[in-house]
């Protein structure tokens, strides 16, 4: 019994001197004041430029001529050294088209290129932009699906391709695009564009904001539609950019673009007519994989197309402009796919059985936390490439301090292929780690001591 009683005597005193501790120095080692840990970020190697990162442009007596200009946007760098070695790589497929560009979705890496940055008619592979810009309003929740839109008297106006709206007829967005994407309508882009913008010109400013924002160096817009117009232009390369935003953020487009034949009903006083649709990317019947997604074609534009496949998971996208005729127009573009998909893989890493350090965690209610790759790394690898040679690199922060958030970056990831650094990844916090309290201090101190 003295023995026992001899033993909570010690205890006692042990937990009083921990408490005394604890209370005089202000919570101890766990409230001393330490720099935060940042994210470690390995140098960045200095971009190889080719003349100053300047492309000379080749003028088209059809439109406007630009000076020589840097490229912009998120892709500026890759573009520059993917079109070096995009003619080194791919060699010469004889394609009669004015300007073609092969592109892969998830990397943006140019795989073949001709004449990709000469100004060039659109005609309807516009409507590209404007499908984007819609299917952005409907992911912020500026316009659902189900609403109704009026046509305007303007919209109904519309000549070349269309689906013969009424003013005043309404129609859901749902059916809108299945006209714009399906049957390239024009009165239904500008009845779209009005119900979001305001005003067909008010979206037109929303299409070349977006453009800037993409990189479209060499592409103003003037109407939301694609007939020929003054100063409405385009390149290869822009349509490339702009079809992979439309394809890799809103893939849903495939649901409507891969449409061979539909209908609608014309609601108008006069009562109800059925309306077939009929999509002109005959590639839809022919092509394994094929997801999309424009076709165009005007006297001046001669025939155009963006044609998007995916196959074993990998999303290419071939342009072709200023083809001479429909015929070649697809053979084209099939061929730019055929060698892409011959000729290329995607190495992909979401990060799953990824061994990520944990990271210590200052002040907070847990004392270290886990990682996650902030996005998914895709590499394009060309054939006779090893995906076995990409190696990684991971480094983390030394510490933290709470509190830590799932968006802040707690480290990175650097892949490698036989050496040659590839690309990079964030990794940021698996689980949030709130600020720890008091309350939080004496459990750990009581955990620790008994």
């Amino acid at each position: 019994m003295r023995g026992f009683k001899y033993h909570w005597y010690k205890k006692a005193v042990a937990l009083l001197i921990v408490l005394t501790f604890f209370f005089q120095s202000g919570m101890g080692a766990y409230a001393s004041d330490t720099d935060n840990g940042n994210s470690v970020t390995a140098n960045k190697e200095k971009p190889n430029d080719t003349e100053d990162g300047k492309v000379k442009d080749t003028v088209n007596d059809a439109n406007v001529v630009t000076e020589t200009v840097e490229f912009t946007g998120p892709l500026a760098e890759q573009i520059r050294t993917d079109l070096d070695k995009a003619a080194e790589i791919a060699g010469d497929l004889s394609l009669t088209s004015e300007a073609v560009v092969l592109m892969e979705g998830s990397t943006g890496h140019i795989i073949y290129s001709k004449n990709e940055i000469k100004e060039l008619r659109p005609a309807s592979i516009t409507k590209i932009m404007t499908l984007l810009l819609i299917f952005d309003a409907l992911d912020s929740g500026q316009i659902k699906m189900t609403d109704q839109v009026s046509v305007s008297e303007h919209a109904a106006s519309m000549g070349g391709s269309q689906v013969f709206l009424e003013p005043f007829e309404t129609q859901d967005v749902d059916t809108m695009l299945k006209c714009i994407s399906i049957a390239s309508a024009n009165d239904a882009s500008v009845a779209m564009a009005e119900f979001i913008a305001g005003s067909e010109e008010a979206f037109v400013s929303k299409m070349n904001q977006k453009a800037k924002e993409l990189g479209m160096d060499h592409t103003n817009f003037v109407n939301c539609y694609g007939l020929d117009t003054d100063n409405h232009y385009t390149c290869a390369l822009d349509v490339a950019l702009m079809s992979r935003e439309l394809i890799m953020k809103h893939p849903e487009i495939s649901n409507y673009s891969t449409v061979w034949m539909d209908k609608f009903v014309h609601t108008t006083k006069r009562g109800q007519t059925e309306f077939g649709l009929n999509n002109t990317n005959k590639l839809i019947k022919s092509y394994q994989g094929i997801t999309g997604l424009k076709t165009g074609s005007t006297g001046l534009a001669k025939y155009c197309l963006s044609a998007t496949a995916r196959r074993d998971g990998m999303d290419l996208i071939a342009v072709v402009m200023a083809a001479p005729d429909t015929k070649t127009r697809f053979a084209e573009a099939a061929k730019l796919l055929n060698y892409g998909f011959a000729n290329c893989s995607i190495y992909t890493d979401n990060g799953e059985g990824l061994e990520i350090p944990e990271v210590a965690v200052k002040k907070g209610i847990q004392e270290t936390v886990g990682g996650k790759l902030d996005n998914k790394f895709s590499y394009l690898c060309m054939k006779g490439s090893n995906p076995a040679n990409i190696t990684k690199e991971i480094k983390m922060s030394e510490s933290l301090e709470a509190p830590v958030s799932i968006t802040d970056v707690i480290g990175e990831i650097t892949y490698y292929y036989e050496g040659k650094e590839i690309g990079k990844l964030s990794i940021t916090a698996a689980t949030p780690v709130g600020k720890a309290g008091y309350g939080d201090y004496f459990k750990r101190l009581v955990k620790k001591y008994f």
